[in-house]
Order: C-alpha cells, then sequence, then structure tokens
C-alpha cells in the first residue's frame, strides 16, 4: 500500500557515539534494499580512518557491501561546511532516490542531520571582510543580540566560539542579500529512529572502544596525516581525537594526560549528542527510540513495523 503522501520516505538513524546505529543502519539497509547516506562530520575526511570510526566492515552484510554516501569526499585539512554537505546530501538523496532505492541517513552529528530533516536555507557564503571588520568591533553579547535578531537562525548551537559567532552573523547577512544562493530542498517523508544506551553502559563502550582504537593505530593514523603536510591546527580544529593526539604528537602533553583528557572529551561529546536529540524531540521532531543492548533481530524487526506503519500512514 502507498503511503498517504507520495513523497518518498528518508529512514533517519541516529544516535550518541558508540551506540552501534552505523551496523544496525547497515543491517537495515539491507533488508529494505537501501544505501546509507552519512550524517558524520568528521567522516567526509580521506585518511581519517580510525579516529572517525569508519569502520567499513559495519557495510558488509551477509557477504554484501551495502553502498554508502558522504564518506571519504574531502581532503584532511579542509574545512568542509555545512552548505557544502546539504548540497551533497541532496546530490545522493537525488541517486538513490531515482535507482528506486531507499534513503537510510545514518550519523551522530546532530547539526548535519537536523539541517537536512528541517532542510535549512543556507548560502554558501564568502568571507566579507568589512562585515567582519565591523563586527570584531563588538562584544560577544552584542554578536549574539545581532544573531538573535534574525528570525531564521538555523546555526544558533554553533556559536560556541567568537569566530563562529561572526561567521553565523555573516551567514545570515548574505542569506538575505542573496536569496538566490540558498539551497533548496525537495518534499520527503520523515521515520526518525534513535539508538540508545544507558549512560553506564555508554561510558563503557567509550572508554573500551578508544583503548581499542589506539591499539589500531590511531596514534600513528594522526602521525602520518602530520608527516604528509596536514597542519597541526586543522587537525585541532577536528577535535576529540585528532586534537588531543596532535597535542602529544607536537609535545604539548604527555601520552598519560592525552589519553585521560580524550577519554572525558568522548564522554562529553556523547552527552552533547543527547542534549541535541532531546532538543530535537521537544521542537516536535518524533524520535522512535530503540535501545541498543536488544538483539540485532528485535531492532530489526522493531524499525521495519515502524517503516510498514509508515508506509500504510499509521504512524
Amino acid at each position: 500500500m502507498r503511503r498517504r503522501n507520495a513523497a518518498p520516505l528518508l529512514i533517519t538513524v541516529l544516535g550518541p557515539t558508540a551506540s552501534g546505529k552505523t551496523a544496525f543502519a547497515a543491517r537495515l539497509a539491507g533488508c529494505i534494499d537501501g544505501e546509507i547516506i552519512s550524517g558524520d562530520s568528521r567522516q567526509v575526511y580521506r585518511k581519517m580512518d580510525i579516529g572517525t570510526g569508519k569502520d567499513y566492515s559495519d557495510y558488509i552484510v551477509e557477504g554484501r557491501i551495502i553502498p554508502y554516501h558522504l564518506i571519504d569526499i574531502a581532503d584532511a585539512g579542509y574545512k568542509y561546511s555545512l552548505f557544502e554537505y546539504q548540497r551533497d546530501f541532496l546530490k545522493a538523496w537525488e541517486d538513490i532516490t531515482t535507482r528506486g532505492k531507499q534513503a537510510v541517513l545514518c550519523g551522530g552529528s546532530g547539526m548535519y542531520i537536523e539541517s537536512v530533516l528541517r532542510a535549512y536555507e543556507l548560502a554558501g557564503v564568502p568571507h566579507d571582510e568589512v562585515l567582519r571588520k565591523e563586527l570584531e568591533s563588538k562584544s560577544d553579547s552584542e554578536l549574539s543580540t545581532i544573531l538573535a535578531s534574525y528570525r531564521k537562525l538555523h546555526n544558533v548551537s554553533d556559536t560556541s566560539s567568537r569566530k563562529r559567532l561572526i561567521r553565523a552573523i555573516e551567514i545570515q547577512v548574505y542569506s538575505q542579500r542573496h536569496k538566490e544562493a540558498v539551497t533548496s530542498f525537495p518534499e520527503f517523508d520523515n521515520l526518525v529512529l534513535g539508538i540508545r544506551t544507558d549512560r553506564d553502559q555508554r561510558r563503557k563502550r567509550i572508554t573500551e572502544r578508544l583503548e581499542a582504537r589506539i591499539q589500531e593505530g590511531m596514534i600513528d593514523e594522526v602521525r602520518q596525516l602530520l608527516a604528509g603536510g596536514t597542519a597541526p591546527e586543522d587537525l585541532i580544529f577536528y577535535g576529540l581525537e585528532y586534537k588531543f593526539i596532535t597535542l602529544y604528537l607536537t609535545g604539548k602533553t604527555e601520552y598519560s594526560e592525552m589519553k585521560r583528557r580524550l577519554n572525558i572529551a568522548i564522554h562529553q561529546f556523547a552527552k552533547r549528542q543527547m542534549t541535541w536529540f532531546r532538543r530535537m524531540e521537544r521542537s516536535g521532531y518524533k524520535i522512535h527510540w530503540i535501545d541498543s543492548d536488544i538483539t540485532m533481530e528485535a531492532k530489526l524487526e522493531k524499525a521495519l513495523s515502524l517503516i510498514k506503519n509508515t508506509e500504510t500512514g499509521e504512524t
């Protein structure tokens, strides 16, 4: 039976780091003739594999490779933007849907995911040096007030620094002056599935995974990026593993301190992810949560039931 709304369905699988969402999304895609679109802000970069958690084996389901998109599409050192992600998402979406396949958006980068679900209108904004000079003379409080004066304020959570506040204002000013440059999204229906873990379980998984990735060569991965010409400040910009390991390799911190601080930072990051997802729910998004500790078969059974209900208009 066709859905009441003829618009194509986007299935989203989200969750905090170390929740097992990628393995689940790939298995689900294998059941519904689907393909994965990554919603991870760091997996876009080539040669940043271990630190970003590109577990390629997750995409192998019963001996078949599940196609994935928006992974390994930019060089390390490049600062890939939210606008570029939207643009590339739309290309992948059109490619998948025109071939009659089911798109499954999977990731933990709340801003990337929400920019798609809410169809944010973002422009490919060039730097405005005149505006920047003017804004530099203002206090952080004044910058926040200016930013809040814009009605369509999508990027408010990415204003944790003065630099980002100024960039957010720059985007808003440009968008109002160049409405023809904004991204236009097609209509699609949404089904959002969330993989959740309790706090203690998540903490245990994060710590164990960090140890495993160090053993797999994560430090050598960062060392090779530096040796290949990627600037330390660019790796630090990417945060978490790349930030703290770069600080260690450049002599700014000791090994034990690097591990301790990195472990804490990843736990804090997972907490921020869940805070973002809860905010999405408060703003009206229905996230169908699935416990991570049930069997894969039980997860798939619940997801397939929700998909069926969506297709028949029962959700």
